[in-house]
C-alpha cells in the first residue's frame, strides 16, 4: 500500500513538473510600437495573454534611415534562423523606400538600410506601412506596402496623390530584393495590409479600405500568400480605423486596430474571419501606442530584454 502511495506521489510530482515546464515555455506576445513624434524610434509592448499590454518604456532603435529620419508602422517577423527582421515607414511623402534592420536579441541591431524599392517608378508619392511576412512554404520573406502612383488607377474621392494600391517585394537575404510588383488592386484605395496564414494554402489579408467615406477594416482570402485575394468581407470596424494587426490567441484571432477618431485602440475577435465580435472593452493598450505588429518571444527572451534595459 505504501509503495502504491509512493508511486502515485511520484507520478503527481512528475505531472506537476511537466505542467510547470510547459508553463515556463509559454510564449510572450510582443507588439512593435511607436509614439509621436515618430522621430523617437522603436518601442515594444508585451503581454502574456494577448489582451493586456505593458509598455517596456524604452527606445530599442532610433531611426537613421531615410531623409526624414522617422520610424512609423514598425513591422517585425522572426526568420527560421531566429533573426528578427524589422521594416518601417521612413517618410510621409517624397520617399520611395522603407527602412530595414535586423537583430538576434532585440537589443543589438544591424546597420540600418533604406531600401529604395520604388525607385523604378519615379512618380511614386510614398511608401507606407511595409508589412513583413515569412512564407515558410516558398522559404522567402514577403514585404507588402501601400504606394500612390498618380493617374495609374481610377480614383474615387481621393486626390491623385492619395489613391493607394498595394505593392510587394520578396527576399531571402535582405541583400537583394525582387523588383516591386503590384500586389493588390481591389478597385479602391487600400493601405495597411497584413498577410495571415491559417493553414496550408489558406491565407487571409487584413487591410484598410482608405476610400472616403469608408476608412475602415475588411479582409479577403487566397490559397497563396501572394494572392490573388478574393471574397472580400464587409467592413467590420467603425469608420476612421486603420493599422490592423492580428494575432492568434488560443482558438481565436484578435485583430487590433487604431480607432483614431475615437482616440483609442480597438480589437475584434474572430475564429473564421466571417463573424467578428468587438472586444475593445476587454483589452488594455498603453496610451500613445501606434500601428505595429505582434510576434512572440520566450519568457527567457523577455527577461533578457528587461535586464538589458535595466528593468530587473
Amino acid at each position: 500500500m505504501m509503495k502504491q502511495g509512493k508511486s502515485i506521489l511520484i507520478s503527481l510530482l512528475g505531472l506537476l513538473m511537466l505542467i510547470t515546464s510547459c508553463a515556463s515555455r509559454k510564449s510572450i506576445y510582443m507588439f512593435t510600437s511607436f509614439n509621436e513624434p515618430a522621430s523617437a524610434g522603436l518601442r515594444l509592448l508585451y503581454s502574456k495573454d494577448a489582451y493586456h499590454w505593458t509598455d517596456l518604456n524604452h527606445i530599442f532603435l532610433k531611426p537613421e534611415a531615410g531623409k526624414d529620419k522617422i520610424m512609423r508602422d514598425p513591422s517585425m517577423v522572426q526568420g527560421p534562423d531566429g533573426t528578427y527582421h524589422l521594416v518601417w515607414t521612413t517618410g510621409w511623402k517624397g520617399d520611395q523606400g522603407f527602412g530595414y534592420a535586423s537583430s538576434k536579441d532585440l537589443i543589438h541591431w544591424s546597420a540600418q538600410q533604406h531600401i529604395d524599392i520604388m525607385a523604378g517608378e519615379p512618380t511614386t508619392v510614398n511608401v507606407w506601412a511595409p508589412e513583413i511576412f515569412y512564407d515558410d512554404e516558398a522559404k522567402q520573406f514577403i514585404i507588402v506596402w501601400a504606394s500612390t502612383i498618380p493617374y495609374r488607377f481610377p480614383k474615387g474621392q481621393e486626390a491623385e496623390d492619395n489613391n493607394h494600391r498595394l505593392y510587394y517585394t520578396t527576399t531571402t537575404d535582405f541583400k537583394t530584393f525582387s523588383p516591386a510588383k503590384l500586389f493588390l488592386d481591389p478597385q479602391f484605395s487600400v493601405i495597411d495590409a497584413q498577410i495571415l496564414k491559417r493553414g496550408n494554402q489558406d491565407y487571409v489579408l487584413v487591410m484598410k479600405d482608405n476610400t472616403r467615406p469608408n476608412r475602415n477594416i475588411l479582409v479577403a482570402f487566397a490559397n497563396n500568400p501572394l494572392g490573388p485575394y478574393k471574397d472580400f468581407s464587409k467592413h467590420f470596424t467603425e469608420m476612421y480605423s486603420e493599422g490592423p494587426n492580428a494575432t492568434k490567441a488560443g482558438n481565436d484571432w484578435l485583430i487590433y486596430y487604431d480607432s483614431y477618431h475615437l482616440k483609442r485602440y480597438g480589437a475584434m475577435r474572430t475564429t473564421d474571419f466571417k463573424t467578428f465580435t468587438d472586444v475593445s472593452d476587454q483589452v488594455s493598450v498603453p496610451e500613445g501606442h501606434k500601428h505595429g505588429t505582434i510576434f512572440k518571444v520566450t519568457p527567457k527572451a523577455l527577461k533578457y530584454i528587461q535586464k538589458e534595459i535595466g528593468q530587473q
